[in-house]
């Protein structure tokens, strides 16, 4: 009896396994939302990580995060790294390029609370006199990764994030273009 169970304890194991095996390597996480201000404005938001406390979602989540800004002041070769508590945990941010007013692509490695490198990156697109503003995030999904993504909705959860920045950076932009 103790041997069919063991074997069927296995047999399950070896479906659980080849099931997260199978789930895609690839991810990409977007959202996209409108802002009422020329690009270069929206653009400016982005490329200087400085700016970002009045907007992003991640700031909002630990108060008490510490973040320190190295390399260049804004653009291609700016630095954020920040260490803070479970709910934004520790990593650095590093703008690898920076094309004014059309993209920018910023390489994401995390050290807690798992450890993995991703790409972010903000596309500007002219609409009359607005901005459409597309914030994505891709990576490759380790083994572990696959088995917390089934049990786990990332777009949902990282996607409604990137939803409430967005909607933070649209008040700011708007507020400041009105001035």
């Amino acid at each position: 009896m103790l041997k069919k169970i063991l074997i069927a304890l296995a047999a399950v194991v070896i479906v659980i396994g080849g099931v997260v095996a199978m789930q895609p390597s690839d991810f990409r996480i977007a959202r996209t939302a409108t802002i009422s201000a020329p690009v270069p404005m929206v653009f400016a938001q982005v490329n200087d990580f400085r700016k970002w406390q009045a907007w992003s979602p991640y700031e909002k989540l630990d108060p008490a995060m510490k973040g320190i800004y190295e390399g260049a002041a804004a653009g291609t070769g700016a630095i954020y790294t920040w260490a803070g508590n479970s709910q934004v945990g520790e990593g650095r941010s590093t703008i690898t390029e920076s094309r004014p007013s059309d993209l920018i692509r910023i390489q994401l490695e995390f050290v807690r609370p798992f450890a993995a490198t991703n790409t972010a990156e903000f596309t500007f697109k002219p609409e009359g006199n607005q901005t459409a503003v597309t914030w994505s995030l891709a990576g490759k999904k380790n083994f572990t990764a696959k088995a917390v993504h089934l049990f786990m909705n990332m777009d949902r959860m990282v996607g409604g994030q990137f939803e409430e920045g967005l909607a933070r950076m649209k008040s700011v932009v708007e507020a400041a273009a009105k001035q």
